[in-house]
């Protein structure tokens, strides 16, 4: 589960685990045994698979339903879940490979599968997306390149969750507000008439989590990008990526938002019914749902031009344990291959599923439909080695540091995007060709 807690556990714990082990010893690159080809289905003996995973919080139980779900189906198969913080799971990744324990099936985020391929700790799915005719046409673009590293597949995507406007209907009707903003004009209208309602502060700005994700979406809608393309140097310093970061910061500085809002503040103010909008990620869903608070979820409004929205993915991997034999390869891959095409039952935890046609048949009527609607406009961190610890350890501070009023966006931007780069290009160096 994508929770504010753990989220920000992994931030930490990746400054700290994913960027020592990047600049410590390699995995070794073991080379794997001769496997026969994946016919896509297991015929092998009784076998136990290792499966780790962060679901932690309310995703926990949809998850665990999933596997009772495929063990009744594959009884020749036992899946043995290992289920941990985020953070402790990036942290533990590298050195379990390394001392030859680690998991035959893994679920990671998208951004962490460029750091787990140099740190040799996941191997290709390319035979089993082949075997399975699994491509594009499925899903969307963005989330099935995202699972793809210097040529090879990596990640076959369960699911993609993202930033959302959640808005509380209440407010939205006592302010004459029928349809939920789109741009930045209608947006500001809809803050206008919400204060001309007697909400004095509408849409609360976090200065901390998920502040960074706000400014990346921004950065993304006015035609940015946050890295080169070579991944050795930060460009969310640039006019996109400013001008989203002050126009952050004029919510502010305008009334709309109170100042110095504290991590999570925003988000509590919004469900005990204090302000009327906050952008946050859909897997607060479930959380709305049992406050009892009377609210809707639309996409992030384009104000920076055109729509775009801050992603991630949950995409299940192949970890170099399942190479020890053919049948423990074929049983891994069997369970990947049915988890992303049973996945209907992942909805549940407030998620969109990766997959178009499990998504035609869960995301009707839900919460999430009409960010689902978007997901073509969804944008993933590219694949780039470390990028999760650098980003935590630089761009947050950029934009903590703009919001808190402490220096002025270009400033922050600039500062800590020469940081990043500096980082960046000593693991370009490190790991790249």
């Amino acid at each position: 589960m994508l929770r504010r807690s753990s989220r920000r556990a992994v931030c930490a714990l990746a400054v700290g685990a994913t960027a020592a082990s990047l600049m410590g010893c390699s995995v070794p690159n073991a080379k794997a045994p001769d496997l026969r080809e994946f016919s896509g289905a297991y015929e092998g003996p009784p076998i136990t698979l290792e499966f780790w995973n962060g679901f932690t919080g309310g995703d926990g139980p949809y998850i665990r339903q999933m596997i009772a779900d495929f063990e009744a189906e594959h009884p020749d198969i036992d899946i043995r879940p290992t289920t941990q913080e985020w953070g402790d799971l990036y942290q533990k990744l590298p050195a379990a490979s390394f001392a030859g324990a680690g998991p035959d099936v893994g679920v990671i985020h998208v951004e962490q599968i460029g750091t787990m391929v140099v740190r040799n700790v996941i191997v290709p799915l390319d035979d089993l997306a082949s075997a399975l005719d699994l491509d594009a046409d499925d899903f969307s673009e963005q989330v099935w390149q995202a699972g793809e590293y210097e040529g090879s597949r990596y990640g076959i995507p369960l699911d993609v969750h993202s930033l959302a406007m959640f808005y509380n209907t209440e407010h939205f009707e006592a302010a004459g507000l029928t349809e939920p903003p789109t741009d930045a004009e209608s947006f500001r209208e809809a803050l206008d008439a919400l204060q001309a309602a007697g909400y004095e502060n509408p849409f609360w700005m976090p200065s901390l989590w998920p502040a960074h994700l706000i400014d990346l979406s921004l950065l993304w809608q006015g035609g940015g990008e946050p890295y080169s393309e070579d991944g050795g140097e930060a460009t969310w310093g640039s006019p996109e990526g400013v001008a989203g970061l002050e126009w952050m910061r004029s919510m502010v500085d305008e009334g709309f938002s109170p100042d110095s809002v504290a991590i999570d503040s925003q988000y509590v103010a919004f469900k005990n019914g204090e302000n009327s909008i906050t952008w946050d990620g859909i897997w607060q869903i479930n959380d709305l749902k049992d406050s009892g608070l009377p609210f809707a979820a639309a996409p992030i409004p384009a104000v920076g031009g055109e729509p775009a929205m801050w992603a991630n993915s949950h995409q299940f991997v192949l970890g170099r344990h399942a190479l020890t034999d053919a049948d423990r390869a074929d049983a891994a891959k069997t369970f990947i291959a049915w988890m992303s095409e049973n996945s209907a039952e992942w909805a549940g935890a407030g998620m969109i599923p990766a997959r178009a046609s499990v998504r035609e048949e869960t995301m009707p009527g839900s919460v999430q439909e009409p960010i689902a609607e978007q997901i073509d406009a969804m944008r993933f961190l590219p694949s780039i080695p470390g990028v999760g610890a650098i980003q935590a350890d630089t761009l947050e501070i950029a934009v903590a540091t703009a919001m808190l009023g402490n220096a002025a966006p270009g400033a922050a931007l600039d500062t800590e995007a020469a940081r990043a780069s500096a980082q960046l290009q000593a693991n370009l160096e490190r790991f790249g060709e």
